[in-house]
């Protein structure tokens, strides 16, 4: 193509078009650094909003050393994209774990909060002060939960790169806010009979069935949008919790209130879900209907309308005194005991109950003749 000169030495443009095939000027320098002759295109008419004056700037930086050539440019960018960044470490975490779950939250978490402020950086560069920034920067808008999962993330992706020898490690140890999400819902005897009223009245068999089986079972609201009719053992009285939270299958019992529930929904021939949602596929939300159910029967607001009554089953057997918490750790696949040991005041005070009755009953029986024992109910006897 011809060389069109300008006004400045070194520099010219070519006739080109544009993407819309309108006619556009391609620029062009040349000059000479090192004693090697240098040409190079700098930018387009439109596109780069280029002009003779711009290209002989950028012709005269170039000549003093004060920016890279073109070839320069790309040498850097071929050795960055060699450079284990967090951004990079992230894209290879990814692949290896394509099962990932709540892949869709961290890719969020990680393209909102990390990557704008460490993704360009290798891991080791890393310092205490640029994580108190970003844990600073989200208190301001995030809750301490949140800092606290971005947090883990980025010490996720980090040990992730330690352990396949890509990357060095960080020297410090990053800290964690303190969260008390330990969130222990309950309900009183008024409460429930109100809720179970509510169900029943309600027109949303399936919200029913699920609010029912929450309270029954004690399953999670994943755990329940997951389950399919061949993870229920009818012979044997199991449910098999497949890929649960706790990353483990597990069996629960399958008690006779919970069997009466799903004995009485009738079958999608064509799903394999219990509960499934559009076009027979995996049910993703009832919020609607189940905060529905919720309201009518008055509770609280913050109660969590289907994850509450999870909680409504453990508190329930652990006030009852008659279950140990490591079975009922089992009953709630809890991985860690930690998240079973919150009800564990419950079944003291459960204890405590039965102990005091003990007494009473002792205090009964060895009572002197005429003597009267009082009793909690407000009743009294003779001995």
């Amino acid at each position: 193509m011809k060389r069109i000169p300008t006004k400045y030495p070194g520099v010219f443009y070519i006739e080109g078009k544009s993407l819309t095939g309108k006619p556009e000027q391609i620029f062009y320098i040349r000059y000479r650094r090192d004693g090697k002759m240098i040409e190079e295109k700098v930018g387009r008419q439109f596109q780069d909003d280029m002009t003779p004056a711009r290209a002989n700037a950028v012709r005269w930086l170039r000549i003093r050393g004060k920016e890279q050539s073109n070839q320069e440019q790309r040498e850097v960018e071929k050795a960055r994209e060699q450079i284990w960044t967090v951004s990079r470490l992230w894209e290879e975490y990814k692949k290896n774990k394509p099962s990932l779950k709540g892949i869709v939250t961290d890719e969020n978490r990680f393209q909102k909060h990390i990557a704008p402020i460490l993704g360009a950086r290798e891991a080791h560069e890393i310092v205490p002060l640029d994580v108190d920034r970003l844990w600073l920067k989200m208190l301001k808008t995030h809750k301490p939960a949140t800092v606290r999962n971005v947090l883990e993330l980025l010490r996720r992706i980090i040990n992730f790169g330690v352990s396949k020898r890509i990357s060095q490690p960080i020297g410090f140890t990053i800290e964690m806010p303190v969260v008390s999400n330990l969130k222990t819902e309950d309900l009183t005897p008024e409460e429930l009979t109100r809720l179970l009223q509510a169900i029943e009245e309600d027109s949303n068999t399936m919200a029913a069935a699920l609010m029912k089986m929450a309270l029954f079972t004690g399953m999670r609201r994943g755990e329940l949008f997951s389950l399919q009719w061949d993870h229920i053992d009818f012979y044997r009285g199991f449910i098999l919790l497949q890929d649960p939270k706790g990353g483990v299958d597990q069996r629960i019992p399958l008690n006779d209130a919970a069997r009466q529930i799903l004995e009485g929904i009738p079958r999608d021939g064509e799903s394999p879900f219990v509960f499934p949602g559009r076009s027979g596929q995996r049910r993703v939300d009832i919020k609607k209907q189940v905060n529905r159910i919720k309201e009518r029967a008055g509770l609280p607001k913050d109660f969590r309308a289907l994850h509450g009554l999870r909680h409504v089953y453990a508190s329930m057997l652990a006030s009852s005194g008659e279950v140990d918490l490591y079975t009922l750790q089992k009953l709630m696949t809890h991985k860690s005991f930690t998240m079973t040991a919150r009800y564990a005041h419950l079944r003291d005070d459960a204890l405590k109950q039965a102990s005091a009755l003990a007494e009473r009953l002792v205090k009964t029986a060895h009572a002197e003749p005429g003597q009267v024992v009082a009793m909690d109910e407000g009743r009294s006897a003779k001995g």
